[in-house]
């Protein structure tokens, strides 16, 4: 376990040598806002499929 601390450790101390308080931040907001456009379109899509299923128009068997 001390060996894997010892690794954590090191790459967070090479991560705030070579990344801007600001990159890291754009990159999380970025990161937050693609996950939430595909979740906004599972989400659509889901209801969607829903709503064919009540109307009668869904897939047949």
């Amino acid at each position: 376990m001390k060996d894997l601390r010892a690794y954590f450790v090191a790459l967070l101390v090479l991560l705030t040598f070579t990344l801007s308080s600001c990159e890291v931040i754009g990159d999380i907001f970025k990161a937050g806002m693609w996950t939430a456009v595909v979740l906004i379109v599972i989400v659509i899509l889901i209801i969607m499929w829903l709503l064919r299923m009540i109307r009668g128009r869904g897939p047949r068997p």
